[in-house]
């Protein structure tokens, strides 16, 4: 399937989406708390993205069974995919927020880690190296550069500047009218490498990153993917078209 480029129009579409979704993650962290459920931040999604007449674009992926949610909410050592339900938060706990929002036809992608109450010192410490990753592939993200130069940069910062590892078998991902389209988006490469990026293409960017070994199993439900040691995750992603300048992140508020 080729790389779709996406017009002024369809991209406009795209940024409402994104407009809406960054709206339910923004209400969702708001409501992050000790004693909150999982399942209660995803009802606040629900409600913010049925409010603005948007669809949740998780529903329906295909999957062990076809996902039944509008966001999926990972906490500690679970990277992606967690499932929400009857988890309860705690203090110091790291909770990754993930959404996807369908507006007329258009799908814009992000998420956010955020703490609950204090965190520790690594927690903040890979949330803040999490972030600024993503923030490195960002800008690498124009019309011009190669998705090795993406990968690259946040490689070299991630692993190389601060000795944490990525998750190996995840990645990013082309995104507009269906939620995954070409290309796969690396969070690690070489610089110079890969397809060309071009005016119009619209990547979802997010770096994925584990303290201490990078291996991965899927949990129980055939949804939740966690570090098999134990060691804590972050996730940041934005929906960004790329220009002749600087990307333009979609899915700001």
């Amino acid at each position: 399937m080729p790389v779709s480029l996406k017009s002024a129009r369809e991209i406009a579409l795209m940024r409402e989406a994104g407009r809406i979704n960054a709206r339910a993650l923004a209400e969702m962290a708001a409501a992050v708390r000790p004693g909150v459920t999982t399942a209660s931040l995803n009802k606040i999604a629900e409600r913010v993205i049925a409010q603005h007449k948007g669809e949740p674009a998780f529903k329906g992926v295909p999957g062990p069974v076809p996902y039944p949610h509008a966001t999926t909410i990972s906490v500690n050592d679970e990277l992606i995919h967690g499932m929400p339900g009857r988890r309860t938060l705690h203090e110091g706990d790291l909770v990754k927020l993930d959404c996807g929002v369908r507006y007329q036809g258009y799908v814009a992608d992000s998420a956010i880690t955020v703490g609950v109450g204090a965190l520790s010192d690594q927690a903040r410490w890979l949330l803040d190296v999490t972030h600024s990753a993503l923030a490195r592939g960002i800008a690498q993200a124009r019309a011009g550069n190669r998705l090795g130069d993406l990968g690259a940069a946040i490689q070299s910062y991630v692993e190389g500047g601060h000795g944490l590892s990525l998750a190996r078998d995840y990645e990013g991902h082309g995104v507009g009218r269906a939620l995954h389209e070409p290309p796969d988006v690396p969070n690690r490469g070489r610089a110079g490498t890969g397809m060309l990026l071009r005016p119009g293409m619209t990547l979802a960017i997010e770096p994925m990153v584990i303290i201490g070994d990078p291996e991965l199993e899927e949990g129980d439900d055939g949804w939740t993917v966690r570090t098999v040691s134990g060691g804590w995750t972050a996730h940041f992603e934005h929906t960004v078209a790329v220009t002749d300048g600087e990307a333009e992140i979609l899915t700001l508020p």
